[in-house]
């Protein structure tokens, strides 16, 4: 089953993580992509209240980027944010699954929206590989930028892609969007890498220009349940990989 198609001219693309003002606003200066940002939210105490209003503001810019003529658009939020960083919590040292509930929570109120048609997903998601990527410090050094992409998102000094397990500096950490975001639908989801904001900007902006057609998402229910049932620990593009019955 396929998941909602957007219909408009341009290509809608999330940049997942926090890209560095410095990195947006040299994509911004480009001529050929327009940059939508999020609309402010009310600064609070860091509760749930506020991480509801950072999903409700990138899904207005998503529904923003959805009504914007142009070669690229690229949005610097993401709905699926706190889901991200719930799944990532699960895995988060230790490489096996733990404390499922936030993760739950943060799924339902994505379905809820999605459901409400608040949102669709863009075309492409564009990861970030470097300091401000979605592995922090240090970033995703290299993590599926060739060959076969790695269930986890930041790899250590001495780690390939893949690389897996274990706790302590430098070692690797499990992505959601490298993970079973990526094994749904491989080709919509793109890994940019670059030492400094010019050389991170070029390579995101190089990456626009080599995007992969593939098949449309299924819908947001089935990439969820994919995401319950990754394990971390293999690469992502074998269609068996990564499936264990570990966060049901």
């Amino acid at each position: 089953m396929i998941g909602r198609v957007r219909h408009n001219p341009s290509t809608v693309v999330v940049l997942a993580g926090r890209p560095g003002e410095q990195v947006l606003a040299a994509l911004g200066r480009s001529l050929n992509v327009v940059l939508v940002r999020p609309e402010p939210t009310a600064s609070g105490a860091g509760g749930s209240d506020d991480v509801a209003g950072e999903a409700e503001a990138a899904a207005g810019a998503l529904r923003r980027a959805a009504g914007i003529s142009a070669a690229y658009v690229l949005v610097a939020a993401d709905p699926l944010a706190a889901v991200a960083e719930a799944w990532q919590a699960m895995w988060a040292l230790t490489g096996e699954a733990h404390g499922s509930d936030e993760f739950e929570l943060r799924a339902a109120e994505a379905m809820g929206a999605w459901r409400a048609k608040r949102f669709e997903l863009p075309d492409y998601y564009l990861v970030l590989a470097g300091e401000n990527g979605p592995g922090g410090p240090g970033g995703a050094r290299g993590a599926g930028v060739s060959g076969a992409p790695g269930a986890f998102g930041a790899l250590g000094s001495s780690g390939g892609p893949g690389a897996s397990g274990g706790s302590g500096a430098g070692e690797a950490r499990a992505d959601f969007y490298l993970g079973p975001l990526r094994a749904v639908r491989p080709n919509r989801v793109v890994v940019a890498a670059g030492a400094s904001p010019a050389a991170q900007a070029d390579a995101l902006l190089s990456e626009l220009g080599s995007l992969r057609h593939g098949p449309w998402w299924p819908p947001l229910d089935e990439v969820l349940r994919t995401a319950r049932g990754f394990y971390p620990g293999a690469l992502a593009e074998s269609p068996t990989a990564g499936r264990a019955s570990l966060l049901g």
